[in-house]
C-alpha cells in the first residue's frame, strides 16, 4: 500500500569557501604567510606588492632629477673625513633588530621521528595533526571524538577513532616519551610500564596508580595502608618512587630544545599614555593586489567570440579565486582588530599595568555579543595568536577566564585564584607543604571563598601534586 507523507525540515549548507574562510580565521601570523606564499604560487591572478617597489619606483622616476658628479667632485670633495667615519658606526638611535634565532619545538622533533616509522605516506598528516594538538607541557586534552571530527572536516576524509588511537600510541613511544598521554596517572603508568615490572615496588606503584589513584590524589594514605596490605616504610618506598617520575612529558621551563622560545606575535598593542594603541604585527591585505595584465586577458578573450571556451573559464576561475582570496584576507585582518580592540576594552587595566590580579573574567560569548560575530569566529581568531604587550608578550586565549566571586561581591578571575596558590606554595615551608584544605583556609584569609576541591582542580591545572609528594621531593 502506498502513502503520501509531506514533511518539512530546514538544512544549513556550509559552502567550501565558507570552510576556507574559517581555516583562514584558524590560521596564526607564520601559517598564514605560509597560506599567502602558496596562492601567490598557485594563482597567477594573484600579485604581491613589495615594499621596495615604491623606492624603486622613486629612484627611477622622471620627475626626480639625479645632479651628475664627475671623478674630480666626487673624489675631491670638501666633507670632512671624521663625518665620513662616523658614518660607518651604528647609530644608536636606529640600532638594527637582533635576528630571531630558529628553535625548533618539542613536536617539529616528534614529526620527524614520525618520517623515519614504517607508516604509510598518506597517514602522516594523521600524526601531525595529533602532534600538533599536543599542549605545551606535551599532553593531549582533546576528546579523541573531537579531534576525529576536525580532521574529517579539514582534510575531507571519513576518519575512524581507531586510527587515532593507534597513532597515538606510536606517539608515546617516541621522543619525549609520553607526548601524547591524555593526564598525569597515564603518562606515570607509562613511565612505570617502561621499568622493571618485577620490581615489588613498582608492580605496587602501577597497582597503586591503574586501582587507586582517586585515594591517592585525595591522600588517603591509612585507606592505601589498609586496602594494599602495606606498612609504614613500604607505602613510603612506593610514594617516593612515584614523586622522582616526571609529572609531564615536556616542561618548557627547563627543556633545552625552549631554552629561548621564539614567538611571532599577531598583534602589537602600545602604551600611549592615556590610551592604548593596536595594530597588526603585519598587515597583508594591502601587500595584495590583482594582476592588471590578468584582467586584461579575461577581458580580450570576453570579448573574443572565438576564444576557447575552457580558456574563458580558466582565467575568470584565477580572476574570482584572487578576488575571493583578498576579500577573505581583509575581512580577517578586521575582524581580528574588532575582538582585540574589545579584549582591549575589557581587559584595559591588565594590559595597561601588566598586572595579573587585574585580569577581569571574561568568555568568549562577551566578546562575540560585543562585536556582534558568532562564538566560533570568535574561538578561531584567538586561537594559538599572541599579542605583543609592553609587559611581554601574552597569549590570548589565556585571557579568557571564568570567575569567581570574592567575599567583597566582586567577581574575580580564576586565573587570579591560580596565580596566588602558585605564589603561596612556592614560598611554603619545603619541609612542611600546605594541604589544600590549609590552602583553602589562607585564601579565605585573603578575601577569597573557595571550595577545597577548587584549590585542588586549580593546582592540578598548573601540575602542582599534592603536598605529601611536594614533601617528599626535599
Amino acid at each position: 500500500m502506498l502513502n503520501q507523507v509531506q514533511t518539512q525540515k530546514q538544512q544549513h549548507t556550509i559552502l567550501p569557501q565558507q570552510i576556507e574562510l574559517l581555516n583562514l580565521f584558524h590560521l596564526n601570523t607564520l601559517e598564514l604567510e605560509q597560506r599567502i606564499q602558496d596562492e601567490l604560487s598557485e594563482n597567477p591572478a594573484l600579485e604581491e606588492l613589495s615594499s621596495g617597489d615604491d623606492a624603486l619606483g622613486d629612484k627611477f622616476s622622471k620627475d626626480s632629477v639625479q645632479d651628475f658628479q664627475n671623478w674630480e667632485e666626487y673624489g675631491y670633495d670638501d666633507i670632512p673625513d671624521y663625518k665620513t667615519e662616523y658614518n660607518n658606526y651604528i647609530n644608536t638611535e636606529k640600532v638594527p633588530e637582533k635576528p630571531i634565532a630558529e628553535v625548533p619545538d618539542f613536536r617539529e622533533e616528534l614529526k620527524k621521528q614520525c618520517r623515519f616509522l614504517d607508516v604509510p605516506e598518506d597517514k602522516h598528516f594523521l600524526y601531525d595533526f595529533l602532534i600538533d594538538s599536543i599542549n605545551e607541557n606535551g599532553f593531549l586534552e582533546q576528546d579523541l571524538d573531537e579531534l576525529a571530527s576536525e580532521i574529517s572536516f579539514k582534510q575531507k576524509v571519513w576518519i575512524e577513532v581507531e586510527e587515532l588511537e593507534d597513532a597515538l600510541r606510536i606517539i608515546r613511544d617516541l621522543e619525549p616519551l609520553g607526548a601524547g598521554c591524555r593526564n598525569v596517572q597515564e603518562y606515570m603508568l607509562l613511565q612505570l610500564k617502561k621499568m622493571n615490572t618485577k620490581r615489588p615496588d613498582v608492580r605496587t606503584a602501577v597497582n597503586l596508580l591503574e586501582n587507586h589513584f582517586h585515594d591517592l590524589r585525595s591522600c588517603n594514605l591509612d585507606k592505601l595502608r589498609k586496602q594494599l596490605g602495606l606498612d609504614e616504610d613500604e607505602i613510603r618506598i612506593v610514594l617516593e618512587l612515584l614523586a622522582h617520575l616526571s609529572t609531564r612529558p615536556f616542561n618548557p621551563e627547563t627543556s633545552a630544545m625552549q631554552a629561548n622560545p621564539s614567538i611571532l606575535p599577531d598583534f602589537i598593542v602600545i602604551d600611549e599614555g592615556d590610551t592604548l594603541e593596536l595594530a597588526l604585527y603585519r598587515q597583508r591585505s594591502s601587500n595584495l593586489h590583482i594582476s592588471q595584465s590578468w584582467m586584461e586577458m579575461v577581458q580580450q578573450t570576453a570579448q573574443n567570440a572565438t576564444a576557447d571556451k575552457s580558456t574563458k573559464q580558466y582565467l575568470r576561475s584565477k580572476l574570482s579565486s584572487a578576488q575571493w582570496f583578498i576579500n577573505a584576507i581583509q575581512q580577517r585582518e578586521s575582524n581580528m582588530l574588532k575582538i582585540m580592540q574589545a579584549i582591549m576594552d575589557m581587559q584595559y587595566d591588565y594590559f595597561k599595568y601588566g598586572d595579573i590580579l587585574m585580569l577581569k573574567p571574561m568568555k568568549l560569548k562577551d566578546i562575540a555579543d560585543k562585536v556582534k560575530v558568532d562564538i566560533s569566529t570568535v574561538s578561531r581568531l584567538t586561537c594559538n595568536k599572541y599579542a605583543e604587550t609592553p609587559f611581554g608578550t601574552v597569549l590570548l586565549k589565556d585571557l579568557f577566564t571564568e570567575g569567581i566571586v570574592n567575599q567583597e561581591g566582586n567577581n574575580i578571575s580564576n586565573k587570579v585564584i591560580q596565580n596566588i596558590i602558585g605564589e603561596v606554595i612556592q614560598t611554603e615551608n619545603k619541609k612542611t607543604p600546605y594541604t589544600d584544605r590549609q590552602l583553602v583556609t589562607i585564601l579565605a584569609e585573603r578575601g577569597y571563598s573557595i571550595a577545597r576541591r577548587t584549590v585542588a582542580k586549580y593546582r592540578e591545572l598548573m601540575n602542582i601534586p599534592v603536598a605529601q609528594v611536594r614533601g617528599l621531593w626535599n
